[in-house]
């Protein structure tokens, strides 16, 4: 049966100021949580009685987005987009790959956390993007980089902790960024790029509308179903709510933090119904499926760009690998994971693009054979780059470099031979 509810909540302890909720109606799903179809419809007459505020228009659920599509066009994309996104996706995953090699021959030191069977969630809202929108990411961020246009080189020299990396080798695999690109970087602290992506958009909204610039920009967060207990989270998507900020807060629902279940580690698993609590709309689209996440991350950015406010998405997924590098991933049941791997993302789309005859095997596999060449390449590259000097050690830490890391003649402390001894004068 589905269910409904309506709320009144009393603004500025007035009863004329107050926040009318029609009921928001949720489908009944086919089956459990797991792999459910279960989406959000919001009224699109609701409205905020209060001055100067209106509520937003609803985003849909991927079921009516679909539905809607297919009665103009049979297919959801064309062959140079199709492309495109199999493309991204090839690269994301070649790369991890590759990166899985290169750990276990000593070439990444630390942890290491691969995106494998994510990449449908990335391309599907990254390839939307403009170079001027902003993306924040996580631990688990080299794919991100990638679909946000930083090069294979930079991201992998920054793997190997070499001067041509995207951060210099100062970042390693948890913090790619690049202002070129505006990737505002991954965060090791789960929950922790969520506020930075919060400014971001309030960035945008202040220049458009203080500032009286012609900026559209949005920015789209990144996180796990674990960083959805994290008070952060919940910080933002008020705020966010609050001043209407063009951002998409993405969960990448992989089902696990670390190696807890997430069936086991929060009340309610369904984190889309946290949006609608906050104000915003909140949906749950299939996470292994890149044009039904496209099409969700479609009606999410059009919204931030037209002032409309956020949006929250939960795209339910399923990491291929560990944990990271140093994880047997021994705690997760083997039928469990081959369940999500026959649902590869990859395979997926090759398949709507063969049988909708807009690509033969021939043009994907000179896709694949490229994206081969292009990671070799990057591997080749960042071997063979200089490691950084010792001069870097204390940039970017001190907003004054001279108050602590350079000496009085001028010169970096940390050029000093016995620096690294403890025994440098500092």
């Amino acid at each position: 049966m589905a269910t409904s509810f309506s709320a009144t909540l009393p603004l500025h302890g007035s009863q004329e100021n107050r926040l009318l909720l029609p009921p928001i109606r949720l489908a009944p799903p086919p089956s459990s949580f797991l792999g459910s179809t279960r989406s959000l419809t919001i009224p699109s007459s609701r409205r905020l009685y209060h001055a100067h505020a209106s509520r937003r228009s609803p985003v849909v659920g991927v079921q009516e987005v679909v539905k809607e599509k297919k009665v103009t066009n049979s297919l959801l994309i064309t062959k140079e987009e199709g492309l495109v996104l199999y493309e991204d996706m090839i690269l994301g995953r070649s790369f991890e790959d590759m990166c899985a090699q290169m750990y276990y021959r000593g070439k990444m030191f630390g942890f290491v956390h691969l995106y494998n069977g994510q990449e449908a969630v990335s391309t599907g809202f990254i390839k939307l993007l403009t170079q001027s929108d902003s993306v924040v990411s996580t631990y688990r961020d080299h794919v991100h980089a990638l679909s946000k246009g930083v090069s294979a080189r930079a991201v992998m020299s920054e793997l190997f902790g070499k001067v041509t990396g995207c951060c210099r080798g100062q970042g390693g695999s948890m913090h790619m960024f690049s202002k070129e690109h505006n990737m505002l970087g991954g965060f090791a602290f789960i929950g922790e790029g969520i506020p930075v992506a919060t400014g971001a958009a309030f960035t945008s909204k202040y220049k458009r509308e203080v500032l009286k610039q012609d900026c559209d920009d949005v920015t789209v967060a990144f996180f796990g179903d674990g960083t959805c207990n994290n008070g952060q989270f919940y910080e933002c998507l008020n705020m966010a709510a609050l001043y209407k900020l063009p951002i998409i807060f993405v969960v990448e629902n992989n089902l696990w933090a670390i190696g807890m279940s997430h069936l086991r580690s929060t009340s309610d698993p369904e984190i889309w119904k946290k949006g609608p609590a906050f104000g915003m709309p909140g949906v749950h689209v299939d996470g292994m499926d890149v044009l039904k996440v496209r099409e969700v991350a479609k009606e999410a950015v059009t919204r931030a760009r037209r002032g409309e406010g956020p949006t929250l998405v939960e795209c339910e997924t399923y990491r291929f690998r560990g944990h990271s590098l140093a994880d047997p991933d021994e705690l997760r049941d083997a039928a469990e994971k081959a369940k999500y791997a026959a649902r590869d993302p990859i395979t997926a789309l090759k398949k709507y693009l063969v049988e909708n005859k807009l690509a033969n095997e021939g043009e994907l596999k000179t896709i694949e054979k490229k994206i081969d060449e292009l990671v070799e390449e990057a591997v080749e590259f960042a071997d063979a780059s200089p490691q950084p000097g010792r001069s870097q050690l204390l940039e970017n830490v001190f907003a004054d470099p001279k108050g602590f890391g350079i000496g009085p003649d001028g010169r970096y402390r940390c050029e000093d031979p016995k620096f690294t001894e403890g025994t440098a004068q500092v």
